[in-house]
């Protein structure tokens, strides 16, 4: 069964952590044991070999940087102060995923006729190798330096762009409550004019009521649990049943996030992850189901490598080979396997099939 992955760091960890995702999940634990980097980012859940067994095959793939405000005492380099710092960071980020397509094993999703040839190389019946497509999506907007280079970045490939992460020059976000402004309010018109998908992953909620009511494009939520899973100190990181509502009603679809810190309340990374099964995950499915009495509107979004690592996620999951679990929990709740087809792949490339140019 192929699995649509809708959010995963992969060029933040690459360039920050100097992780070699052409290789395995195990390989690069290895040579991080003791390492600062796992005490920053966790256990790595991603890397090719995995990828594979897994059958993740489509990965929605970040363009993310944080900006200078959460600056960590580390790796000063990867973060920004202001917008040209911003652009910078994340053409590096295109720059590795340009450099991976060159792999045999990765192709960058421009447009349908790539997402078919992608879905094909997976098919069973097929004579070919299979095909990692990456489809690029830029998590805060700050390296866009004014609305109208929209175009430039549509250009260079990406597809989905999420304007918030903490709040940026166009919205609030994570820990900001403020409205869109009036840059994002022409961001909007400008991704609608391109057709990109939007996604309102952090966005705060005044923006993302803004945003729900007035952008024309096709929109996501590509990483973001239902609010009542757990108590956070920024609720607005998960969504309320309002916003679920509302998503639905646009045809969207919402990328659940294996993260024990989102799926129950007071996680903390010293806990034992036993305490969090993937079943919990999987109730995270059907709660949305069941608020929306609809099968096709919820998918993944692992965040994975996005600051937690093996040891914060459901057990007994352990890499992103292990994203299959959650389609044979969701199975024990009841649902059949069209229906869990739709939740791990088709859903999501449904919302491809609209967004992406042919």
């Amino acid at each position: 069964m192929l699995i649509v992955d809708a959010h995963e760091d992969i060029a933040y960890n690459a360039l920050r952590y100097n992780r070699d995702y052409a290789t395995s999940a195990l390989d690069i634990r290895t040579t991080e044991i003791n390492s600062k980097s796992v005490i920053d980012n966790g256990l790595a859940c991603l890397g090719h070999d995995e990828w594979l067994s897994g059958h993740v095959g489509i990965i929605f793939a970040t363009l993310f940087s944080p900006p200078y405000s959460h600056y960590s005492g580390d790796s000063e380099k990867m973060y920004y102060r202001n917008s040209e710092q911003a652009h910078q960071l994340a053409h590096n980020q295109l720059d590795y995923y340009l450099n991976l397509e060159q792999k045999d094993a990765f192709q960058i999703i421009r447009n349908r006729t790539d997402l078919d040839t992608v879905v094909t190389s997976w098919d069973e019946v097929s004579n070919r190798k299979p095909v990692i497509g990456l489809v690029l999506l830029m998590e805060g907007a700050d390296p866009i330096r004014s609305p109208g280079e929209v175009e430039y970045w549509h250009k260079n490939g990406i597809r989905i762009i999420g304007p918030a992460w903490a709040g940026t020059s166009y919205c609030g976000g994570t820990g900001d409550p403020r409205p869109l402004t009036n840059l994002g309010e022409e961001l909007l018109e400008n991704m609608a004019d391109f057709h990109m998908i939007l996604d309102v992953s952090h966005m705060s909620e005044r923006s993302f009521d803004q945003a729900i009511e007035n952008y024309e494009g096709v929109v996501i939520a590509s990483h973001a649990n239902p609010r009542f899973a757990a108590n956070l100190s920024t609720p607005e990181r998960l969504l309320t049943d309002r916003q679920i509502h509302n998503l639905v009603d646009r045809g969207a679809v919402i990328g659940v996030v294996p993260y024990n810190k989102f799926l129950i309340n007071d996680w903390r990374k010293s806990d034992d992850k036993k305490t969090v099964p993937v079943r919990r995950l999987a109730e995270m499915i059907d709660y949305i189901c069941q608020l929306t009495g609809s099968c096709q509107h919820v998918g993944i979004g692992s965040d994975f490598d996005g600051g937690f690592g093996a040891e914060s996620i459901p057990f007994p999951m352990d890499t992103v080979a292990d994203l299959v679990m959650i389609g044979d929990e969701i199975a024990t709740l009841g649902y059949n396997m069209q229906e869990v087809e739709h939740f791990m792949s088709k859903n999501w490339l449904k919302v491809l099939r609209r967004g992406l140019p042919e």
